[in-house]
């Protein structure tokens, strides 16, 4: 084998571990965590007496969708968010307390606060790493009927209590 053929083949295989590399961030399916952060996008959630109700196919669109919610209480109104996980649809109280923000981007698998970069883990609620880890976010439940999440507003207040304690 001579000196060119040897380049030849080298540069040939970096431009397919770089062609490799490019297709694995950008490429993937809806199964997986995003690999680039995906900012959320404000929808108006239906509130028919204390039931919430979002349509799952705006959150499976848009993966990281925010709503508020009035109460009708001295809490007012309440932000929350709604996410993809993997396969699922996760949906958090949407306030980082200490800060005052009411804003996070989804960033592989990770909550990222849009005010003070506080970050949490978007399964579990927990802060990993800033200011304000000492205020997880706390899971909303819901069922899903039809393609329609559907929430009880008194349990998006417990969860909102419980998100703006410490703890």
């Amino acid at each position: 084998m001579n000196l060119k053929n040897v380049r030849s083949i080298g540069m040939g295989m970096v431009l397919l571990l770089v062609a490799s590399f490019v297709l694995g961030c950008i490429g993937g399916d809806s199964g997986t965590a995003s690999a680039v952060p995906v900012e959320a996008t404000w929808i108006t959630a239906d509130v028919n007496g204390d039931v919430v109700s979002i349509p799952a196919t705006v959150v499976n669109d848009n993966i990281n969708v925010h709503f508020k919610v009035n109460t009708n209480t001295e809490l007012g109104e309440i932000a929350v968010m709604a996410f993809v996980l993997g396969d699922e649809i996760v949906i958090r109280s949407n306030v980082c307390h200490p800060c005052g923000s009411i804003g996070f981007t989804l960033n592989d698998g990770v909550l990222v606060c849009d005010s003070c970069s506080t970050t949490f883990d978007a399964e579990t609620g927990n802060g990993i790493l800033g200011a304000c880890v000492d205020y997880p976010k706390e899971n909303i439940p819901y069922t899903e009927s039809g393609g329609i999440l559907l929430m009880n507003v008194n349990d998006i207040m417990t969860a909102h209590q419980n998100t703006v304690i410490k703890g």
